[in-house]
């Protein structure tokens, strides 16, 4: 959820006024630069962090009786 809420963020006012300036980056307009790079940037940092919680969390063994319940 606070990834969803940070993408929100980086794609409002503030930010898009702050990369929406005449300035080119290897003829390509910083605003359009800050898109192509935040964009794959933010899915990255997305996956790295699942990856870690997934990895952190220990699966209970099933032990294949019923319900459990005796």
């Amino acid at each position: 959820m606070i990834f969803f809420i940070l993408g929100i963020i980086i794609i409002n006012f503030p930010f898009i006024h702050i990369f929406n300036r005449d300035v080119t980056l290897f003829g390509i307009p910083l605003l359009v630069l800050y898109f192509l790079l935040g964009w794959p940037l933010s899915i990255l940092v997305i996956y790295l962090f699942t990856r870690r919680v997934s990895s952190g969390t220990k699966e209970l063994p099933e032990t294949g009786e019923g319900s459990g319940v005796e």
